[in-house]
């Protein structure tokens, strides 16, 4: 049985609910497999987080994250802890130097010195099938899945 519960801003739910909102917890559980883990120590500071979409498929995971400005070869991706999907780029964004006289009226756009982004990934990642590709400025990382485990057969057996 559950109670329902009304807040002073009119919020009119069971207690599930209200403990979902106020703590932000997914309705799911496939939000929790994908957890991102923000760098938390000293020696990562000054180090962005890459915000990322993440697409299942049938047989596969893929990752896809916004590196614009950077080449192939400051993209490492790596797998740490058996289940942790780590993409990091040491190399930094690089702004047009104009010519001669020039100078930015306005700069937005952040130049990061390092980008960074955990994943903990689910049981069925096939961490030994992971794919990395780098196009236009979009990093596609693809990890398979494992193949289901087949069924047991049962086997009727006559009795004489």
């Amino acid at each position: 049985m559950s109670r329902v519960v009304a807040d002073s801003n009119g919020f009119v739910g069971d207690w599930a609910s209200a403990v979902r909102r106020l703590f932000n917890f997914p309705k799911s559980g496939e939000k929790l497999m994908f957890t991102s883990r923000p760098p938390q120590s000293i020696e990562n500071k000054g180090v962005l987080s890459i915000p990322a979409d993440i697409l299942e498929t049938p047989k596969e995971y893929i990752f896809y994250m916004d590196v614009s400005g950077l080449s192939k070869s400051d993209i490492q991706v790596t797998v740490e802890d058996k289940n942790t999907l780590v993409i990091r780029s040491g190399g930094k964004r690089k702004r047009e130097d104009g010519e001669e006289g020039c100078k930015y009226l306005r700069l937005e756009r952040r130049v990061p010195q390092k980008l960074l982004r955990k994943f903990r990934l689910p049981k069925n990642a096939n961490v030994s099938i992971i794919t990395a590709k780098c196009e236009n400025g979009v990093l596609a990382v693809v990890v398979e899945k494992l193949p289901h485990p087949n069924k047991p057969k049962t086997v009727e057996i006559t009795v004489s």
